[in-house]
């Protein structure tokens, strides 16, 4: 069994939690969407709304596991001059104000390669990164960034899906800490959802092979969705539904509408009283 403690803030975040016999809600939102100033009032303002840990995308031109909305995000933030370099300043931006919530990146080899990995690795720690969660190097490519990450005391978090057999588990099991993610449909985020069965019984699979607490993305889209999924795993991820919020607060010209962070977190809260009550 994969015993590999979660360890920094995320460690400390989900004792926490489970200290409080709760779920937590993960947020995530596309660094540089719609532009900076925006991106970071609303960075700042996703723990008071009840996001227990954030997800931030690495802004890419070609983010093959995501749908549509984070697409989307994705070539706002880009056109916007968003960068590798800028999203990490963005994070210690938001470590000014914010020493506890844990911030996960979460995104594609490609611009962490061409950053060079080194420096990737020390920068995003010295910006208060606390874990990675890229999606596009398997197991068997731990040495070119997974490996590196652990050493530099970064969390790298892998994916589960539904087609993760016994078989294949230990495997992506064996270097991962901080958390498990399990990607609760096959396909593309924000395109469809599981069954609560489905998501209850691939939950206990998962905890039969690890320690580590285990976080339930893609499908989630409400308030009732994340409640489900916060009653039988550690963690639910909500991304395509926050996007898209945000997305329908632009105007034709793509710029932000007057209200738009507090649109958007108002839909988080929502998210999280749903998260906090599940077990009640």
């Amino acid at each position: 069994m994969s015993a590999r403690p979660a360890s920094g803030r995320i460690g400390r975040r989900f004792a926490a939690l489970g200290a409080e016999g709760r779920a937590a809600l993960v947020t995530f939102v596309t660094a540089g969407d719609p532009d900076a100033g925006t991106s970071l009032a609303l960075l700042r303002g996703l723990p008071a709304a009840g996001a227990d840990l954030i997800e931030i995308g690495m802004p890419f031109t070609d983010p093959m596991a995501d749908g549509p909305a984070i697409q989307a995000a994705s070539l706002r933030a880009l056109a916007g001059g968003a960068t590798l370099a800028t999203t990490l300043a963005l994070v210690r931006a938001f470590r000014d104000g914010d020493d506890a919530t844990p911030v996960i990146l979460m995104g594609y080899y490609n611009p962490i390669y061409r950053f060079g990995v080194d420096h990737f690795l020390v920068e995003a720690a010295a910006a208060g990164v606390d874990g990675l969660i890229v999606v596009d190097l398997p197991p068997e490519e731990d040495d070119e960034l997974c490996l590196p990450a652990l050493a530099a005391g970064l969390n790298f978090i892998r994916l589960a899906t539904p087609t993760t057999d016994d078989a294949r588990l230990p495997a992506v099991l064996r270097h991962t800490s901080g958390f498990v993610y399990y990607v609760s449909i096959a396909g593309i985020t924000g395109t469809a959802a599981a069954s609560d069965h489905a998501i209850s019984t691939a939950v206990d699979r998962l905890r039969r092979h690890t320690d580590l607490p285990i976080a339930v993305g893609f499908g989630i889209t409400t308030p009732e969705q994340a409640a489900a999924v916060a009653r039988v795993a550690d963690a639910a991820v909500v991304g395509s539904a926050i996007v898209s919020r945000l997305a329908a607060a632009l105007n034709d010209r793509g710029q932000p509408e007057p209200g738009l962070v507090d649109h958007v977190l108002a839909l988080v809260s929502r998210l999280a009283t749903g998260v906090r009550t599940a077990r009640r």
